[in-house]
């Protein structure tokens, strides 16, 4: 039977999920911001597409987005609101819960998208992470800065990536932060700054269980690359290897602690070399951005977009649903900003190439192989190769542009 599907996106993202929620029957709507009208959405596989106008902090008017929806519902049934992008999982949440649509209510969408919310919620599990507070109470923030020690890092509450951090060493540069934020200061927190690399897990959970995922480890954590001017790069890590093991158990015991039924879902870790123990820093129920599901594909064949979408269509028209087969090969993923607009890339001709990014801009590259050292080996190469004859940087931004 089909169902009708309303996608909600303040990005250019998720291509993928249209076209495979198309082709399984659904109907499709998508809601978006007026100024990404002009980005090649893939228009065939949607039915009809509502624009929404950001007021001067790139925000949508939730009323005018309930309004605006239940004006639609009056002819037409939504059976399903997905966020394709993480900015929209509240967004999502709410219209659920306003008009009664089954899936992940404000509730849970907290875990998934408030860094306080998540990291109060982990340690309540007993989950590691690393010490934090709120930004609410004086004598709180100096009881944690008299008892944490330094450095530490101020994150927002809501943004993705490494936006808006800011690293700390002492209490006097922390109050000054704070009351930088002015009346923000409230939709912060400040979190112990752990040495130690940093992994992500990607997959998909059907029915509160985690049924696929893969582990990698960045090779320059996110944080450096956005404050440091780096080239981003990730891979995946030895299969069955101890991080590999201990990171599957760690991320089935978080999505299982945080109540996650049916999404696809990134989440992070640290590995702090103090102890050697993994520690919590993030989640969220949507697919990897920064072009990781290229290469959770390039490593096992499952495109996470397309299988997300077959997963809900399942799910809605309550009927079993089946991953296709899982391929073992390790993938690396390496990308940066260029200097030029569209990069030469035609002398990057090895074998185990799989995919070469197209942006304006923008240089990356995405390796297969049997053998994760010539992946290893690949990612140094590039990173070389790109610093020299490409990199461009630029600081990063305080607050997430669109």
């Amino acid at each position: 039977m089909s169902k009708t599907f309303l996608c909600v996106s303040c990005y250019f993202k998720g291509a993928d999920f249209i076209i495979a929620a198309k082709e399984a029957g659904n109907s499709v709507f998508l809601v978006t911001s007026k100024k990404l009208e002009d980005k090649p959405w893939p228009k065939d596989f949607i039915d009809e597409i509502f624009y929404m106008e950001e007021d001067e902090e790139g925000q949508w008017n939730m009323k005018h987005l309930v309004s605006g929806l239940a004006h639609v519902m009056r002819t037409r049934f939504i059976d399903r609101i997905i966020a394709l992008d993480d900015f929209d999982v509240e967004k999502a949440a709410h219209l659920r819960e306003h008009f009664r649509i089954p899936g992940m209510g404000e509730t849970t969408a907290r875990h998934f998208r408030d860094k306080l919310g998540m990291r109060m919620k982990a340690q309540d599990e007993g989950l590691r992470v690393p010490p934090f507070a709120g930004l609410f109470n004086d004598e709180q923030i100096n009881h944690f800065a008299n008892t944490v020690a330094a450095p530490w890092v101020v994150k927002p509450r809501a943004e993705a990536s490494a936006t808006g951090i800011k690293k700390v060493h002492n209490i006097q540069e922390l109050w000054e932060v704070i009351h930088s934020l002015g009346e923000h200061r409230h939709q912060y927190l400040v979190e112990q700054f752990k040495p130690g690399d940093v992994y992500h897990v990607d997959g998909l959970s059907k029915d509160g269980k985690v049924i696929f995922s893969r582990v990698s480890q960045y090779l320059n954590p996110p944080f450096d690359v956005a404050h440091g001017g780096g080239i981003f790069q990730t891979h995946i890590v030895e299969f069955g290897s101890a991080d590999d093991k201990a990171l599957q158990k760690f991320n089935k015991e978080v999505m299982k602690a945080f109540g996650m039924q049916y999404s696809a879902f990134h989440s992070e870790y640290i590995k702090s070399k103090e102890d050697g123990q993994f520690y919590f820093l993030e989640t969220a129920s949507r697919v990897g951005g920064a072009h990781i599901a290229e290469m959770v594909e390039a490593s096992s064949g499952i495109n996470l977009w397309k299988e997300w979408a077959k997963l809900e269509t399942a799910i809605a028209n309550n009927k079993p649903y089946k991953l296709p087969k899982i391929n073992k090969d390790y993938a690396g993923l390496v990308v940066s900003l260029s200097r030029y607009k569209d990069p030469d890339m035609s002398s990057f001709q090895e074998a185990e190439i799989w995919w070469k990014m197209k942006e304006d801009y923008h240089i990356g590259l995405i390796t297969v192989s049997k053998k994760r050292e010539r992946i290893l080996e690949l990612l140094e190469h590039y990173a070389h190769r790109i610093f020299n004859e490409f990199h461009a940087s630029a600081p990063a931004p305080d607050k997430s542009v669109h």
